[in-house]
């Protein structure tokens, strides 16, 4: 009986399949073909295996692993995934106002959100979560998320160890989510500050009051800051664009070898503002829908951009329906700006020999409407390049990492709240987090160390053990010298990237913002830009 339900299932899904494919592709025969040799191996494996096999276990998997040979954002959902993916999406499931990630059998509070459940309760960035109603996180692992959240107005009761102390909190669930626009202000020198953090589904709508808002107090210009934007809805990104230039204007557009795949994304309504000068502020971790907004921007010639590279995300997804309840998330084009720039930096049908993708290189060239040159692949380049942060890989993990975090969790825990408008961290913290850095293995633990431990396991295999205390030994210490120097050379960077972090502890999101309108340069470069109406302008002609 099992035998013959495993031949039906895969009759009708080889059977779905080629269907698919005979409507796209011209290479029917070899897509059959290999079908053929895939079902059949299959069978095989689930008839004749030593021990009992999971046939659902093996699909999932055996398809995991063969999108990985694609890239990260095709991804295939089984009929639980979809359900949880469901669940999340719900009107009706809610959280308690905290951003957490998974580590080390505990769910780790990673941000609070002001005036939100978990604040009130008093739980703090840092804290790990080790129970959830009576249930033990390391017996759900990544899976734990889903309890934290459910019905508004319901209670969740959380175990937390924090430091030595064993803390519990009962947290009610609400709907309330985080403002896309955490912080708008006008600033002294009359430019209008903007900032968001989020394309969620009231991002245009939150930007236009805020921007309505600034012209009403006469604003001599606009920042937008995209800085650490991720991305969301497409169709909030085209809105925003909107805000700034006419109806009925090209602001991004998608290509496929799909022909069914291609589409274009035009304005809708008439602007807010055409002439008010306009600043996009991005970094590294600008991305997507981000992406779309600054190079669209930049590509009509209507804001200045600066800042850092951006993230380079240029691919577009879309959810695909498969048979028994499982779903395909399938990249199926790629984005253009309106100058018909891919803003994609990774190219996965290039990698290296451990399957890393390549970054791509060879970049050509595109003209903005006013005929200013422009590149595509790796992302956004900003008109005016400036950076906080450092060029080099060991102090970028350390900021990117864990590093940063974990020492602001027990700097916090032992200090009083700093004072808001002159913070920053002196002599004595910083010497603190050097010392935590280069003493704490598992924050400085790099791609240096895995392969030197490499290294070690090959030369213990190749009977040259002598040698090896002395050469390790040895070449641990100048990396321990060369870093000391690092952090020395990179002390702005990371005194900066430290006092941020804190700030963040004691005045959330919005605080943050606000003391980057106090000490960030490359606001202040934005600011200095839009008050010099010649700079302006020369940059955008």
């Amino acid at each position: 009986m099992k035998t013959l339900k495993n031949k039906i299932i895969l009759f009708v899904i080889a059977f779905v399949v080629l269907l698919s494919f005979s409507a796209y592709k011209p290479d029917f025969f070899e897509i059959a073909k290999q079908i053929e040799i895939f079902t059949s191996l299959f069978k095989t494996i689930n008839m004749n295996y030593v021990d009992e096999t999971n046939p659902a276990e093996l699909m999932t998997n055996s398809a995991k692993e063969m999108l990985e040979q694609l890239d990260p954002y095709t991804v295939f959902m089984n009929a639980q995934d979809i359900e949880d993916a469901r669940l999340f999406q719900s009107r009706d499931y809610v959280g308690v106002g905290a951003r957490l990630f998974y580590e080390n059998d505990a769910l780790i509070v990673s941000e609070i959100y002001h005036n939100l459940s978990a604040d009130k309760s008093g739980l703090k960035i840092g804290d790990r979560i080790t129970m959830i109603d009576n249930i033990p996180v390391k017996d759900l692992k990544e899976n734990s998320q889903k309890l934290i959240g459910g019905k508004k107005n319901s209670i969740v009761n959380i175990g937390v160890r924090r430091k030595n102390e064993l803390l519990t909190f009962s947290l009610v669930r609400g709907n309330t989510p985080p403002k896309a626009v955490p912080s708008s202000k006008l600033l002294e020198n009359g430019i209008g500050y903007i900032a968001l953090d989020r394309f969620s589904e009231t991002a245009a709508s939150e930007v236009e009051i805020a921007v309505k808002t600034h012209i009403i107090n006469e604003a001599k210009g606009l920042i937008l800051d995209l800085r650490n934007n991720p991305g969301g809805l497409l169709s909030e990104a085209v809105k925003v664009v909107n805000l700034f230039v006419p109806k009925d204007q090209l602001v991004v557009y998608t290509t496929s070898n799909i022909e069914a795949h291609n589409t274009t994304f035009t304005t809708q309504k008439q602007p807010v503002s055409l002439d008010i000068p306009l600043a996009i502020i991005i970094n590294e971790k600008s991305a997507s829908a981000s992406e779309i907004v600054a190079g669209a921007l930049q590509d009509l010639d209507r804001a200045v951009v600066i800042g850092e590279k951006s993230f380079g995300k240029g691919l577009v997804q879309r959810p695909m329906t498969l048979p028994y309840g499982t779903q395909l998330k399938i990249t199926i084009s790629r984005y253009h700006t309106p100058s018909g720039r891919c803003i994609q930096a990774l190219d996965y049908n290039n990698r290296t020999n451990n399957g890393t993708a390549r970054k791509i290189e060879t970049f050509k060239t595109f003209t903005t409407k006013n005929g200013r040159e422009v590149l595509d692949g790796g992302g956004i380049r900003p008109d005016i390049q400036t950076s906080n942060r450092a060029n080099n890989r060991f102090i970028n993990n350390l900021i990117n990492g864990k590093a940063v975090f974990k020492f602001t969790n027990a700097f916090c825990l032992e200090n009083d709240e700093p004072t808001f408008d002159t913070f920053k961290v002196d002599d004595k913290t910083y010497k603190q987090f050097k010392t935590y850095v280069l003493n704490d293995a598992a924050v400085i633990l790099s791609d240096t160390e895995e392969e030197l431990e490499q290294l070690k396991t090959s030369i213990i295999d190749d009977g040259l053990e002598n040698i090896l205390e002395t050469t390790v030994t040895d070449i641990r210490d100048k990396i321990k010298t060369e870093r000391i120097a690092l952090l020395d050379t990179y002390s702005k960077e990371l005194r900066f990237e430290l006092s941020c972090e804190i700030i963040k502890r004691y005045f959330y999101r919005q605080g943050l913002y606000e003391y980057l309108v106090l000490f960030d340069t490359t606001l202040s470069e934005a600011v200095k830009t839009l008050l010099d109406p010649s700079s302006y302008n020369k940059l955008l002609n």
